[in-house]
Formats: structure tokens, C-alpha cells, sequence
């Protein structure tokens, strides 16, 4: 991941590829790159760092003319950030170029083939495949040739594809990964977002998953991934440039959290197969998971919550103890670590300080570190033994949104996968990892409730206090909620187990201090009922989230919120874009920006 661009003219410079790429740097990326066609060759030129270290190195060719160009800025997921895994490839010819979003999950498979019969690899990139398919397929029909490379590909993709012999002419196509196509006066372009096609045209086409488009330079055709071509209706955009960058909506926190079910495709993609969770980048440590007594977790705020939930996964379905810390404690104390153990750090930039120096201090003790980040190449990355990544793309708001989901999905993989290291698989284990595969579309249904949540928001504005309660997996739930309402809205937001109510926080509860309750129709859902009628006979208001099969709350409540009905284990997942989406709601109506919330940034690697 990260951004797209691509220009077919009768010819420009090749600066032109450049602003276009410079257009997409909001989205976040660690290197850059560019390819175009010169004297019937391809021109290549990356690197490791921003769009304007390209820009210098490309300085003597800027003004070149060409009429054919493809560019890229990548956000790492398959090989560190550096100038050799930076997008463009090539294949074996240097004639074919290809750009890529997205993860191809049976990458390794492909590449172990290519090379049987010949083919060499220079990058660890899984996007290399995709040129050396299509130069197998090639034999003077470039398009027929992506089409069938196609065909080979598992996983999620959006591509442009150049060849040397093919000037005027750019092939792409998406497959969960999005790209946008469109025809100004005499070009066409592409982009995975609006913004670099505004200087052009406003007359887009959206491709779907499974379509493939011919670019030449004053046509644009649609074809299925079965070669037939399809009509395609064109898209007038009226979106200011900034409405562009977030693709239409109003800030960053909501489009982010809009791109969830996305998410959990890209947290899942290559993770499993046949049933089964498969964790390669953990292989060398399955051997401690399935005998230790002990796991420790170490994590800072919105990371900490969603490992507060393994906790409560691994426990209740198999028999490894699961010891969570937040970091800044951990690091102070002197906990008791053997040699040989695992300390498992959540960490969404991997820079985090206090995470950073946990991880320096147990590994001084001998443990073996299982790192969980959503950046290739950052410090604790270079740090630890092994790396599970997010794959959540760049988050611009500073608000954790998607990466925190993505920490649920990819701990609930690695809590089913310590399941079954441990021989505790069940039925039950079969049942969770199939409504997990399934979360994808049960989520757009959630977010499809926004209007909901957001009338209620409404409502609760003006109130300066709040508190979150919640039982078992309620709780680490409660506490996210909680932190959302408080880090964008400055809303006093305070966290409980609802059963430590009457243990001194309930003496703060009343008219003006309404209580969300976290009460899916789980096993505790008859001692929540009670705790939050405890908490109406304070004259509290009170704003429940629960499944759509738990009607009965409503008989306790003043508002409620409904999810779709799922196992209890899971319901952290699906109550994540509620709690999100209320603490953004309620910021947005007080006029404030959800995506820069005062005296906070997006990594903290200071104490």
C-alpha cells in the first residue's frame, strides 16, 4: 500500500507524475517511486523516503516528455522499507512495470514457481510476482497477458501496469483495493484516490472488484476478469480538493473508520487456510506458546485495550495464563521473566517509547520478543524476534480507529492459533474462526447504523461527564470507549467493571452523569441488566450498546445502539465502530476536529 497514479498523453513531463504522487502523501507511505517510457525503454527511478527525495533525484529528468507513466508511494507490508522493495517492478525484460496495492497472499507459492523456471527476484516484496506472471503470459497482448496473470493471484490488488513495447498504453485492475479511472481532454488517468485526477477531469469511473481497464489516450475500457468488456457509466465530481483527499468525507477518524471491513480482509489475507490459522512470521516460537505456563503483554492506551482483550480470549479457551502490562509500569518494575519466555508488545507505530524500552528490558532478561505493528521497518520491528504485522494502512487521524481494530483481529488469530498450539481446539474454535472470516460484511451492516449513533451523539453533547461500564469482554470495550469520548471531544470520560460500581464510583452517577453500557446478550447479561439499574435509580441516563437480539434492554435504557448478533468472544470487534463513531459524533457536533485532538500526536516516543 499505499497510492496510485497514472497518466496516458500525447505527451507530458514527467513532473506531471510527480505532483500527481505528492497529491496522495496524506495517505502515508515509506518510499516512493516512478516509471515511465523513454526511446522504447522503461525508466525506473525509487527510493526509500518522501516524494520529495524523489523529486531531487529525478531533478536532471523532471522535464523530460513521455506519454506513458506510472507512480507510486508505498506504505511497507512485505519487506522493509528501502530503495530496492520500493514500487515500480519489473520482470525479467525490464519492459514490464507494474504498481501495487494491496497483499498478494500466495505470493511465496508464485514466487518458488517463477523461479523453478527461471525467473529472478531482486525484491522481498510479494508485488514482484505480479511482472514476472504477466511476462509468462506475454505475447504481444498486454492486456490479455495482466488478465490471465490475474487469474494466478490470491489476496487483495490494485495495479497499473506499463510495457515498453506498449507506449499510450496503461492496463489496470482492483480486487479489494481501490482505483479510480478517468478522461480529460486528450489523457486519461488513474489514481487509488480522487485527489490527482481533479487537474484532470471530473468524470471518473469507480472500478469494481474483478474489473480490469485499457487506458489509451482518449479512451478508457472496462473489461471483466473473464475478458468480456463491460459499459461502464461515468461519475461527475464536484468534491473541493480537500473533500477529495478524504474521499468525501468530512475528516480523516471518519473515512478511517469507514475503512474497517477493509481492514479485517488485510488482517486476514494469507492468515488462513483449510480451517486453520496460519501464522508463518511466529514458527520459531510455537514451541514456547505451546509449553509456557506464562504470557506477558506489554502496551500503551488504545493498544493496551485491545490486549486487555486477548487476555480474556486466550483465558477462557485454553490454559495459558495471559499477563498484561501497560508498558510505562512494566518497564519501572522488575518483573519476574526467565530466559527463553515470550513478552508479546502492541505497539500500532512501533516507535512507542515506553513499549520500546519493555521490550530492551525483557530482552535483557532472555525473552524472546513477539512484536504486533502496523510499520515495516520501525524500531521495535528491527527489535524484536518475530513480527506479526497489522496491515492497516497509513491512519492519519490521531485517534487509533482501524489499526485498533486490527489489533483485535490479528490478537483473536494469534489467541486461536496458542489455542490450537496448546491442543485445546474445538468446535467451538472452528465455529469463532469462521464468523471471524465472515466479519467483513456483517461490519458494513454496522456502520450502516451511523445515523443512529449519530442522532444520539446529538443528544449527549452538552453533557460533561461520562461513564463507560462493562462486564468480561465489555470491559476492555468500555475503557476504548471511554478514551475515544475523552482524547476528541474533552469530555470527561471515566471507565468501570460494572460490577465495581457500588465499590465508590456509583456515588458519582446522576442527572447530569449519563453511563454507556457495554451489555451484548451474553452470559453476564442478567448481572449487567442489574448493574445498570442500579445505575437508573440515580436518575441516570443511560445509552446501551447490545445485539440485535437483546431487545429486553430497552425496558432499562434510554437509548440503545444494536450490533448484529455474534459469539460472545467477538463482540469486542463489533462494537468497535459504535464507540468510534459516538465519540466522533459528539466531537463533530461541538465544532471541534476529531483528527487533531489538542496536546495529543499520532506516536508517543517520549515518556
Amino acid at each position: 500500500m499505499c497510492g496510485i497514479v497514472g497518466l496516458v498523453a500525447d505527451e507530458f513531463q514527467v513532473l506531471e507524475l510527480i505532483e500527481a504522487l505528492e497529491k496522495l502523501e496524506y495517505r502515508g507511505y515509506d518510499s516512493a517511486g516512478v516509471a515511465f517510457l523513454k526511446d522504447g525503454s522503461v525508466k525506473v527511478y525509487k527510493n526509500k523516503g518522501k516524494v520529495g527525495m524523489l523529486r531531487e533525484s529525478l531533478a536532471a529528468s523532471l522535464s523530460e516528455l513521455t506519454s506513458t507513466g506510472i507512480a507510486h508511494t508505498r506504505w511497507a507490508t512485505h519487506g522493509e522499507p528501502n530503495d530496492v522493495n520500493a514500487h515500480p517492478h519489473l520482470d525479467c525484460s525490464s519492459k514490464i512495470s507494474v504498481v501495487h496495492n494491496g497483499i498478494i497472499e500466495n505470493f511465496r507459492q508464485l514466487k518458488a514457481r517463477l523461479k523453478e523456471i527461471g525467473h529472478n527476484f531482486v525484491s522481498d516484496t510479494d508485488t514482484e510476482v505480479i511482472p514476472h506472471l504477466i511476462e509468462e503470459y506475454y505475447n504481444g497482448e498486454l492486456l490479455e497477458a495482466v488478465r490471465k496473470a490475474l487469474l494466478r493471484l490470491e489476496g487483495s490488488y490494485a495495479i497499473a501496469v506499463v510495457h515498453a513495447d506498449h507506449p499510450g498504453v496503461i492496463v489496470a485492475a482492483r480486487k479489494g483495493s481501490p482505483l479510480v479511472v478517468g478522461k480529460g481532454d486528450c489523457c486519461t488517468v488513474l489514481a487509488s484516490d480522487l485527489t490527482p485526477l481533479l487537474r484532470y477531469t471530473r468524470d471518473v469511473i469507480f472500478l469494481e472488484d474483478g474489473e480490469v481497464a485499457l487506458l489509451k489516450r482518449n479512451e478508457v475500457k472496462v473489461f471483466g476478469i473473464d475478458g468480456l468488456e463491460r459499459t461502464k457509466s461515468y461519475n461527475t465530481i464536484n468534491w473541493s480538493y480537500e473533500s477529495a483527499q478524504k474521499s468525501g468525507y468530512k475528516y480523516f477518524m471518519l473515512k478511517e473508520i469507514n475503512e474497517e471491513p477493509q481492514c479485517i480482509v488485510s488482517v486476514l489475507a494469507g492468515r488462513v487456510s483449510s480451517g486453520k490459522v496460519i501464522l508463518e512470521e511466529i514458527s520459531q516460537l510455537e514451541g514456547v506458546l505451546k509449553d509456557s505456563q506464562t504470557l506477558k503483554v506489554v502496551a500503551c492506551g488504545t493498544s493496551y485495550h485491545s490486549a486487555l482483550v486477548f487476555k480474556h480470549f486466550v483465558e477462557n479457551n485454553s490454559d495459558l495464563t495471559v499477563d498484561v502490562d501497560v508498558s510505562s509500569e512494566f518497564r519501572y518494575r522488575k518483573p519476574h521473566i526467565k530466559p527463553g519466555e515470550i513478552l508479546v508488545a502492541v505497539s500500532q507505530s512501533g516507535e512507542t517509547a515506553d513499549t520500546l524500552e519493555s521490550i530492551r528490558l525483557a530482552s535483557r532478561c532472555g525473552a524472546k520478543i513477539l512484536s504486533l505493528t502496523n510499520v515495516v521497518g520501525s524500531t521495535i520491528t528491527r527489535e524484536s524476534d518475530c513480527v506479526l504485522y497489522l496491515n492497516a494502512g497509513p491512519e492519519i487521524s490521531v485517534a487509533a480507529t482501524k489499526s485498533y481494530l486490527s489489533q483485535l483481529i490479528l490478537l483473536y488469530l494469534l489467541g486461536l492459533k496458542i489455542v490450537e498450539l496448546r491442543g485445546n481446539w474445538n468446535e467451538k474454535s472452528n465455529e469463532l474462526l469462521d464468523k471471524i472470516l465472515r466479519l467483513p460484511e456483517v461490519f458494513e451492516n454496522v456502520l450502516k447504523r451511523s445515523e443512529v449513533v449519530e442522532s444520539i451523539a446529538r443528544k449527549y453533547k452538552n453533557y460533561r461527564h461520562f461513564m463507560y461500564i462493562g462486564r468480561g469482554y465489555g470491559y476492555p470495550t468500555a475503557l476504548e470507549g471511554a478514551l475515544k469520548l475523552k482524547e476528541i471531544s474533552y469530555i470527561h470520560a471515566t471507565a468501570y467493571p460494572a460490577g465495581e460500581l457500588k465499590h465508590g464510583p456509583i456515588a458519582m452517577l446522576g442527572p447530569e452523569f449519563p453511563v454507556f453500557a457495554i451489555a451484548p446478550g451474553d452470559s453476564l447479561v442478567m448481572k449487567m441488566k442489574s448493574n445498570i439499574i442500579e445505575c437508573k435509580s440515580r436518575n441516570a441516563k443511560i445509552v446501551a450498546i447490545t445485539n440485535d437480539a437483546n431487545h429486553e434492554i430497552e425496558e432499562v435504557v434510554d437509548d440503545v445502539i444494536f450490533v448484529n448478533t455474534t459469539a460472545e468472544e467477538l463482540y469486542p470487534i463489533l462494537m468497535t465502530p459504535v464507540i468510534q463513531l459516538f465519540a466522533y459524533f459528539v466531537a463533530d457536533n461541538l465544532g471541534l476536529d476529531p483528527d487533531k485532538p489538542r496536546n495529543l500526536a499520532k506516536s508517543v516516543t517520549v515518556e
